[in-house]
């Protein structure tokens, strides 16, 4: 039955990826039914209405008629959909409500209906199509690849958030996806769908682990992102010789936190297996660790989130994987999908243009009060755009805040790459450094000292006006920085490099860098913190660079160089 399954999808898989590439040679047709079909089934609506949907006739109206907005003017009627009123955003009933990261400001909720996730799921049966013939190219001679029968360790969670006050399930949109395709699911995870309801992190990585440890099936990894991915690296090498013993015993360790219940079905479904434990532990002997590529010698594929500051956690990847290839999936958060993935080890991603109708802000309109957008047509490459979308989640010309560069196109549409939020800026005089202008500065810097970073954030001084910028460092286990001095100089270098308006103010207004090298456990204390706040375990994303002063206040400074 499993065999069957796959093969249907498979099938299923390349005929979207067919379907999808003939779209984008005729992307104005594509993207104008999408957007019409939209407004003529959201016209009666309570926006609908307001906004006039049932007379516009034409894209031009519809720009001009419907104006840029952010979520804060869409608030008001997102909390009426969670107390349960109907027809606001959408005439189709709400199943889900969607909550964004928060990582740069307060959570949004974005209702889910069932159209909206249809109006999705053919972006990721199209990037499956995709993967699935790149394989052919990467590995010709892996048939359990090509054929899609090979399973992928996941530790994220399905557990909801809760429930609003109208009876609408809501949390992170991994959880509302984990738990729509609770089928799917089945089939290609290495480890047993009721491994992710285990709500301590620990144990759920623990457990997860330990079953795709026993499943000869195991070829890849999928999570979110890739900071999360190294989590559980690091899990694997702390807990090698408990998930050695309970894999050649076929139990669970007291310790692991689960509630009698599950713990009982899921030692139902351990098998003893003495030969991968022993072989295990003869690796552990010779190599003095566990990795994932020791672990799994047929480990074929990483499939996480790529552009923004992956690049800065890739770097530590061929310690754990060698040279096994990166997949991006699709690129989307709790708002829409935007992007289709199309290669490996490849940031760009080529417009999902059946998923949403897209507008883009040029940078000479972002201060704009009335900005003019372009559409997917006349984008430029190299040129960096806010993201302006329209779905079926009920929100149009929608500023989700994030801004994407145009790295060329594929047929007639932009491949595109996420490079940072808008909101995420740092700034002691003008300079408006970004995440990517840091991600950029520290990749360069630790390749050429030769050092890995746990992880970093850059800060403000809080003492100074105008305050010079904070380079706070974790270096990763085992790690030293040789000359901490020189690799402070090389960050004013390469940020002024990356960032021209840096390199300019920093001549006469903005005083000298310090680098500040923190005690280790530092940025797993800085998560923790996240979480308290209401961040889920699956959605952690670290900010890089942030405006607030005491963002890292409380934490001990090993040594500080000016």
């Amino acid at each position: 039955m499993s065999s069957l399954i796959l093969k249907g999808l498979s099938a299923i898989a390349r005929q979207a990826k067919s379907k999808f590439v003939q779209k984008t040679r005729q992307i104005e047709a594509t993207q104008e039914k999408f957007l019409f079909q939209l407004l003529r089934h959201h016209q009666d609506t309570e926006l609908g209405r307001k906004f006039g949907l049932g007379d516009i006739k034409t894209l031009d109206q519809f720009r001009s008629q419907v104006p840029i907005l952010p979520y804060s003017w869409y608030e008001p009627f997102t909390e009426r959909i969670a107390v349960g009123e109907k027809n606001v955003l959408t005439p189709d009933a709400v199943t889900y409500i969607s909550l964004t990261s928060g990582s740069t400001g307060k959570q949004k909720k974005v209702p889910v209906t069932r159209r909206f996730q249809q109006s999705l799921g053919g972006a990721n049966l199209a990037s499956l199509g995709f993967l699935l013939d790149t394989f052919k190219t990467y590995a010709p001679d892996n048939q359990a690849l090509q054929k899609l029968q090979f399973q992928l360790l996941s530790t994220n969670s399905s557990t909801l958030q809760g429930k609003t006050s109208g009876g609408i399930n809501y949390g992170p949109v991994t959880v509302g996806s984990i738990r729509n395709s609770r089928l799917l699911y089945q089939f290609v995870l290495a480890n047993p769908y009721p491994t992710l309801s285990i709500g301590d992190s620990l144990a759920r990585h623990y457990i997860c682990l330990l079953f795709a440890l026993a499943n000869p099936r195991t070829q890849g990894m999928i999570t979110n992102f890739p900071m999360l991915v190294l989590r559980t690296c690091n899990y694997l090498e702390q807990y090698a010789n408990d998930l050695i013993q309970d894999l050649r015993g076929g139990t669970i360790a007291p310790w692991v936190k689960l509630e009698p219940q599950l713990r009982a079905q899921l030692e139902r479904r351990l098998r003893a297996d003495p030969p991968t434990a022993n072989r295990l532990s003869r690796l552990v002997k010779s190599e003095g660790r566990l990795t994932p590529k020791l672990a799994w010698p047929n480990l074929s594929l990483i499939v996480t989130a790529m552009g923004g500051t992956s690049d800065f956690y890739f770097s530590r990847f061929p310690d754990y994987f060698g040279d096994t290839p990166i997949f991006g999936g699709v690129y989307g958060t709790a708002e829409g999908t935007f992007g289709v993935y199309y290669d490996l080890n490849y940031e760009g991603s080529i417009l999902a243009i059946e998923s949403g109708f897209y507008e883009f802000l040029p940078v000479d309109q972002w201060d704009e009060e009335q900005p003019l957008t372009v559409l997917p047509r006349d984008v430029k490459v190299g040129h960096r755009y806010r993201l302006i979308v329209t779905s079926y989640s009920g929100f149009y010309r929608y500023d989700i805040g994030d801004v994407v560069e145009v790295l060329g196109f594929y047929e007639q549409t932009p491949i595109i790459v996420f490079r940072h939020r808008q909101g995420g800026l740092l700034s002691s005089t003008t300079e408006k450094t970004t995440e990517f202008h840091v991600t950029q500065t520290m990749e360069t810097l630790t390749g050429e000292f030769g050092v890995k970073l746990e992880d970093f954030c850059i800060t403000l001084s809080g003492d100074e006006i105008p305050a010079s910028y904070l380079v706070n460092i974790e270096l990763a286990q085992g790690q030293k920085l040789v000359a901490p001095k020189a690799f402070l100089k090389r960050f004013d270098y390469w940020l002024a490099e990356f960032n021209n308006p840096y390199g300019t103010v920093r001549i006469d207004q903005i005083p000298p860098p310090r680098l500040r090298i923190l005690e280790p456990g530092s940025f797993t204390l800085v998560r923790e913190r996240q979480k308290e706040r209401g961040m889920s375990d699956s959605q952690l994303k670290f900010p890089h660079i942030s405006e607030e002063r005491n963002f890292l206040q409380g934490f001990t400074v090993l040594e500080e160089i000016g």
